[in-house]
């Protein structure tokens, strides 16, 4: 007999404003999706260290040394923050399945692991206070660097009248239109499952793709060469022409999605943080690489997931 696995979008959790945040656009998107949402607390061990240290004194010390090392976690309370939350997130949205799982060890490695069973995994990233974005700890980088299924970041705060426009009298609400979906593409190696991603992230929200793209000088100009405006028009309209083709063939298969193209002289990095300003979800994509050492996430992605003050998808591609 063959076993069917549902999958699941799946939210970490950990009690923090911004692992709230999370769950709750966890919640959103699974509802899109019709998929059932799970939620993910995950508890670290304490260090060794840690444990002797004397401060702990000896009755905790022995409490928590005792339930590390069997795995169990030392307050009786664990199971209350994805209880109350799942709990919570019922009320809210009605219909919705919610369950949850608890589970011991390191969060990143862990994430990254529950990661492999779900449609998308939701992590929350602190708000970076005066020019909007994000700050992306060392657990979220770890987790978008070896995860190979999407990662949704989402920063605290962020609410489901932020992903729509504006009502008529410039109330926010989530009444309205869903903002547009952005696409950072590199049409030097477009990938399906990355567009696909976007596409699809367009066309639940029943709103329009800006599909935004960026170039530079081939580098026989760039050493050396002098480039004249003609010879950089003819350039641009050669890099506009070739993103044009890239798109067509996924026009064809979602036509009731309205896309804006968009082919930029230089790094794109900019011009998606600029523009997620006005978007619902921001798509960027991550080369799935199988060295274990060191966080691979490319300077774009990196500087968007830093930066971008609307929630961003990481697509993990070859």
């Amino acid at each position: 007999m063959i076993r069917t696995v549902t999958l699941s979008v799946t939210a970490g959790l950990d009690g923090s404003r911004e692992s709230r945040a999370a769950a709750e656009w966890a919640a959103r998107e699974a509802q899109l999706l019709g998929l059932p949402l799970k939620l993910v607390h995950v508890w670290e061990p304490v260090p060794a260290p840690m444990a002797q240290a004397p401060l702990l004194g000896a009755e905790t010390r022995q409490h928590w040394t005792e339930r590390s090392e069997m795995g169990v976690p030392p307050a009786e309370g664990w199971g209350r923050i994805p209880r109350e939350a799942a709990e919570g997130i019922r009320v809210r949205h009605p219909g919705l399945d919610v369950f949850t799982e608890q589970l011991s060890g390191r969060p990143a490695e862990a994430l990254a692991d529950v990661a492999k069973d779900a449609e998308l995994l939701v992590l929350g990233s602190r708000g970076l206070s005066g020019i909007g974005g994000f700050l992306v700890g060392s657990v979220g980088l770890s987790v978008v660097a070896h995860a190979e299924r999407p990662i949704v970041l989402v920063r605290a705060g962020e609410q489901a009248a932020d992903e729509h426009e504006m009502d008529p009298v410039g109330i926010p609400s989530a009444a309205t239109t869903y903002r547009p979906v952005v696409l950072g593409l590199d049409i030097e190696n477009p990938d399906d499952e990355l567009i696909e991603f976007a596409f699809a992230a367009a066309y639940r929200r029943g709103t329009s793709l800006r599909v935004v793209h960026g170039w530079n000088i081939p580098p026989y100009y760039a050493y050396g060469l002098s480039v004249d405006l003609e010879l950089h028009g003819s350039l641009a309209a050669a890099q506009t022409t070739a993103l044009t083709e890239v798109l067509l063939p996924w026009r064809k298969k979602y036509p009731d999605v309205e896309v804006t193209e968009e082919s930029h002289y230089g790094t794109p990095a900019g011009h998606l943080v600029d523009v997620s300003r006005e978007a619902s979800l921001v798509v960027v994509g991550k080369r799935i690489r199988r060295n274990p050492v060191g966080a691979h996430i490319g300077p774009i992605t990196h500087a968007v997931l830093h930066h971008s003050t609307a929630p961003v998808a990481v697509v993990p591609h070859h």
